[in-house]
């Protein structure tokens, strides 16, 4: 039975008979899902040590306590209302924000909804083997919490489409527990949901770069008219912080270990690679992958729905209100194109380039990540560095797709690009050796495994020897 104990809640569950009964529907199907397709190994005789939110003022939404992963409280929050918010941007400007959703608009909002809604089981999906190769206790658990609160993301999602899209919301609720990652008849809508993550490198610059786009998905979709979901979102980007700060962190620590290992070993790659290290050829090759990975995931770089969802009020930009004009009825947008493989630029209408107008903010909020990444490499006194891809590489969506360029934005025959994406993406041979790293789990507390350091501190002020993850007698 669902209640406001079971399942913390700011929208007055027990006062809304009519949705607590459909979330009740759905909740046991939730849980076969989350034992089905959530962490492999670590359901029945672990307790994890979580946050869990029970409210969302700022003691209340990083509880922290011990919990087996099944009986986690996954809440549903709204971000505390605004004033007479009014709408922020398009053709609705300075009107009234709504509490429902408008009928000529219910497809797109439910579209947008389902497409957030779906990412977030996915990536629980990808990452459901992990705990079996994970580096520290300490890993292991932010890996647990990444997960619950996707699963509450989910949740999120699933409460608008139960609240506000009747019969259509709940069969679309059930769907989003019926795909699944890479599964080949039924597969996660986006395309770098279904990519596998499958060791722990992959996993930070997952949790780096696509959790990242979801930052700045969250953000865009925290400016819609439809209030609810703009509250709702708002609150989802405080559990995205710590997601992105898993990614960027555990990069951070790998690449320190590597540093430590090439000053051991006399700075060559194929040292590190003997004393079981990630050489930073290795970790560029990824970066790559998942950087352009999650460029996709923003769209088509010219795109009437990004238009329509913009004039309708449903999705803005990325800090809409740091903007002076926020109709952009006139203005254009100067973008670089492919023309059967001949780069131009080309004026494009503003509202006809809101999926770039976005995607230009993500790269510039991953690009500083990329920044204290290499303070790392400049603190060991080594002159390489890391960089983002060009935004035209290795793309599988939009207007340079089906073209082939390099790292740095150059033009390359598909013949030069066979030769060469080995130098530039992750390999088989690069997936053999991280597997081979990683083939052992490290479960005592305050140990860690030989390719990434110690953090700095440990979680909500506990030591780095803390059992994070204990094991029931």
């Amino acid at each position: 039975m669902i209640s406001s104990e079971r399942i913390p809640n700011n929208v007055d569950l027990s006062g809304d008979k009519r949705l607590q009964r459909a979330l009740e529907h759905w909740q046991p199907r939730y849980l076969e899902w989350w034992r089905d397709m959530g962490p492999e190994g670590f359901q029945d005789h672990h307790q994890v040590y979580l946050r869990t939110a029970i409210s969302v003022d700022p003691d209340g939404w990083a509880h922290f306590e011990f919990v087996k992963l099944p009986d986690y409280r996954w809440g549903i929050f709204l971000a505390e209302p605004v004033s007479d918010r009014a709408i922020g941007f398009g053709d609705s400007l300075g009107k009234p924000a709504w509490q429902e959703v408008p009928g000529e608009f219910r497809n797109q909002l439910r579209r947008l909804i389902v497409t957030q809604g779906d990412t977030e089981p996915a990536s629980v999906e990808q990452q459901r083997q992990l705990g079996a190769k994970c580096p520290s206790l300490y890993d292991l658990r932010n890996l647990f919490q990444v997960n619950v609160e996707e699963g509450r993301h989910l949740w999120a999602m699933v409460y608008l489409l139960h609240s506000y899209f009747g019969r259509d919301g709940r069969d679309e609720a059930e769907e989003l527990l019926m795909r699944t990652s890479g599964n080949r008849d039924k597969p996660r809508i986006l395309e770098a949901f279904n990519e596998p993550v499958d060791n722990w490198l992959d996993f930070f610059m997952f949790t780096m770069f696509t959790d990242r786009d979801g930052k700045s998905q969250l953000m865009s979709l925290s400016e819609s008219a439809l209030d609810p979901l703009a509250r709702t979102t708002r609150f989802m980007l405080t559990e995205e912080a710590h997601h992105m700060f898993v990614g960027e962190t555990g990069i951070t620590r790998i690449l320190e270990r590597t540093c430590q290992l090439l000053k051991e070993t006399g700075g060559l790659s194929e040292d590190v690679h003997r004393v079981g290290g990630i050489d930073l050829e290795m970790i560029q090759r990824h970066l790559n992958f998942w950087f352009s990975r999650s460029l996709d995931l923003h769209g088509s770089e010219i795109s009437s729905n990004a238009a329509s969802y913009f004039a309708n009020g449903l999705k803005g930009r990325a800090r809409e209100d740091s903007f002076d004009d926020h109709t952009v009825t006139d203005a254009i947008y100067d973008m670089e194109t492919c023309d059967d493989g001949r780069l131009s630029r080309q004026e494009v209408p503003m509202r006809n380039a809101m999926n770039e107008v976005l995607r230009d903010w993500y790269v510039g909020d991953c690009q500083g990540g990329v920044q204290r990444w290499n303070k790392i490499l400049e603190q060991y006194g080594f002159s390489d560095r890391l960089y983002l891809p060009d935004k035209k590489f290795s793309r599988g969506i939009g207007i340079f797709s089906g073209f082939h360029f390099d790292p740095q934005g150059h033009p390359v025959s598909a013949e030069e690009w066979e030769r060469r994406k080995g130098e530039w993406l992750p390999s088989a041979a690069d997936k053999d050796y991280l597997k081979s790293i990683m083939a052992e789990p490290v479960y005592e507390p305050g140990k860690f495994a030989n390719y990434i350091a110690p953090p700095r501190r440990g979680i909500n002020r506990q030591p780095l020897d803390f059992e994070y993850v204990r094991t029931e007698a």
